[in-house]
């Protein structure tokens, strides 16, 4: 697949998910357990799900970064791959009504339930935008802080996005990602498969290669604090990590 088939195949799946009560799609070992039981696994807490909508609870996530991005009120700030808004509505807590809290997803039906999502549960302190990552529809230097949930893996030009990242931040202005990446190589087979892209598994690169993107987008202080096995897989010798990571500009 070229690269933007390969984008508009993973946009027509969660575009799908969106539509669905299912949560399944980062991961195989989710299939079959509720998106609430997933959201809780892939690191949110009671208190977390009892601050938001449960229908922005999907599980399709890998951490929790917001809980790490240490937010202030009257800050702005952004969030990759936003979905359903899980981490949207969190950051707005954090940052109160002076504050603006924003997503942008690539899928259509992503973004219009979860703007149905904000206005039935009263949100007035956040928005979300239909867009690519590695092109973001905002000024220089607009945000505060950015965050993302496994969804840079599912970018084709990870430097790029993380250039775009750059641009949008404001001086002194900071990221909390998490991801999915490998420790070792991933099979061709794997990388050229469209429904592992899909899975955040096709996409992800080697954790080095992934933090000397960061660098060379022009990002300091990269500090990874926390990783851990996402998941396994016995025919492979590669293992999938989740990472957590913040640098800032």
């Amino acid at each position: 697949m070229k690269d933007e088939e390969l984008k508009e195949f993973v946009k027509n799946k969660y575009s799908e998910i969106a539509k669905s009560s299912d949560s399944c799609c980062c991961s195989t070992s989710c299939c079959g357990t509720s998106p609430e039981s997933r959201t809780r696994q892939i690191g949110y807490s009671e208190e977390d799900l009892r601050e938001v909508p449960g229908e922005a609870a999907k599980g399709l996530g890998c951490g929790n970064p917001v809980n790490y991005l240490d937010l202030e009120k009257g800050e702005k700030v952004l969030d990759l791959g936003s979905g359903l808004g899980i981490d949207v509505f969190l950051a707005s807590e954090k940052i109160g009504p002076e504050g603006h809290s924003v997503g942008i997803d690539a899928s259509e039906e992503m973004v219009q339930k979860a703007i149905l999502i904000a206005k039935k549960n009263g949100y007035e302190n956040v928005e979300f935008k239909q867009g690519e990552i590695e092109n973001l529809p905002f000024d220089d230097e607009t945000f505060d802080a950015v965050t993302s949930n496994c969804v840079i893996n599912l970018s084709t030009d990870k430097l790029r996005t993380y250039e775009e990242i750059y641009r949008i931040l404001k001086p002194g202005g900071r990221i909390l990602i998490s991801d999915i990446v490998t420790d070792g190589e991933l099979p061709e087979e794997i990388r050229k498969n469209p429904e592992a892209w899909a899975s955040c598994i096709g996409g992800a690169v080697e954790k080095v290669e992934y933090l000397n993107i960061i660098e060379k987008a022009g990002f300091e202080n990269i500090d990874v604090i926390s990783q851990s096995i996402f998941e396994s897989y016995d025919e492979l010798e590669t293992e999938i990590l989740s990472m957590q990571v913040k640098a800032s500009k």
